[in-house]
């Protein structure tokens, strides 16, 4: 088979992962059996390669036992709405459309009557937000709450792209791409899982909500550019890749190395970001600095759990000591 030369990206973050990562696994297998999440023999066997748990482990990799439970669960609820929906019997804006309705009557503590088609997804997700609002404050829930409705309504814009047969412009994609990976609603985990703290107003600060930005930019452009192929073959134009070689006429080779190159800027700008964080407090700035670790900590769980714990990506990685990553894909 041919083999495409993927460009080197730059992800110089160190590696770590928590402690419960092993014991992070199990609870979520006995949860998704739980609730009945993956039925067929198949499902079971695509779920146990794809090791959700691992993301996880490795993005909060301070975390407490319980609080790691939540972060794999929530993770693994993500990636098995996004497999359910593909798989749907139904049109993708009619099953979006029951677990948009389901999950937000949730998030709004309203009674659910949701379908059988989506009882497991919803009923999994009324646990999720049960154990959340435990341990959490009610500022933190309305910040949740509206980064899932971002997600929600951003996977419902993608599902009209696709039933008009439209591209989405590089800015729109750019623009969307954030909420569509459901990265917003992961950070906001961090208060809840690593105990980390910060008053409104810091996360209204500017180089703070551009630092979320930059790492939600890298940890989807760098999944953009290890899934492009895969997507392209299922005629999916969702991807940074792709949109770029569709608008600015540019050769496949030519759209991965913009993407790349874009990727890299980003890591740039967080890593300049980062060095010029604003000063609140001594206490308030002694979280603020664990609050970016962590950021940096997500960035580089992506690359190591796409490429040294799941099976759901084909793709062959070295990495450098200058910490540049080098992929090739088998098509």
């Amino acid at each position: 088979m041919p083999v495409i030369q993927l460009p080197q990206i730059y992800c110089p973050f160190p590696s770590a992962i928590n402690r419960f990562a092993d014991q992070a696994d199990a609870h979520d297998t006995q949860w998704v059996q739980q609730f009945g999440l993956v039925q067929t023999e198949k499902a079971k066997e695509r779920f146990r390669r794809a090791k959700f748990a691992a993301l996880s482990s490795r993005a909060f990799p301070t975390a407490g036992r319980k609080e790691l439970f939540i972060a794999a669960e929530f993770n693994t609820w993500l990636f098995l709405l996004d497999d359910k929906n593909d798989e749907s019997m139904f049109g993708k804006m009619d099953f979006l459309d029951m677990i948009h309705s389901a999950v937000m009557a949730i998030l709004d503590n309203r009674m659910v009557i949701a379908p059988k088609e989506v009882t497991a997804l919803t009923e999994s997700f009324a646990d999720l937000w049960s154990r959340m609002k435990k341990i959490s404050t009610p500022s933190w829930q309305r910040r949740f709450v509206q980064s899932m409705q971002d997600y929600l309504d951003a996977c419902i814009w993608e599902a009209g792209n696709r039933i008009r047969h439209e591209s989405p412009s590089v800015k729109d994609y750019i623009e969307k791409r954030p909420y569509t990976g459901a990265l917003f609603a992961d950070l906001e985990l961090i208060e809840i899982v690593e105990k980390i703290y910060l008053p409104e107003r810091v996360y209204a600060h500017e180089t703070v909500k551009q630092l979320s930005l930059a790492c939600n930019n890298v940890v989807c452009w760098a999944n953009d550019i290890f899934s492009f192929d895969k997507e392209r073959r299922h005629g999916d134009v969702h991807n940074l890749v792709l949109v770029l070689k569709e608008e600015r006429g540019l050769s496949l080779s030519e759209a991965l190395d913009e993407t790349a190159r874009m990727h890299d800027a980003e890591i740039e700008r967080f890593i300049t970001l980062s060095n010029n964080l604003p000063y609140f407090s001594e206490i308030i700035n002694q979280e603020l600095e664990r609050y970016v670790a962590i950021l940096r900590a997500w960035m580089r769980a992506n690359m190591d759990w796409s490429f040294s714990d799941t099976a759901r990506y084909q793709v062959h990685v070295t990495e450098s000591a200058t910490g540049k990553w080098t992929f090739s894909e088998k098509i």
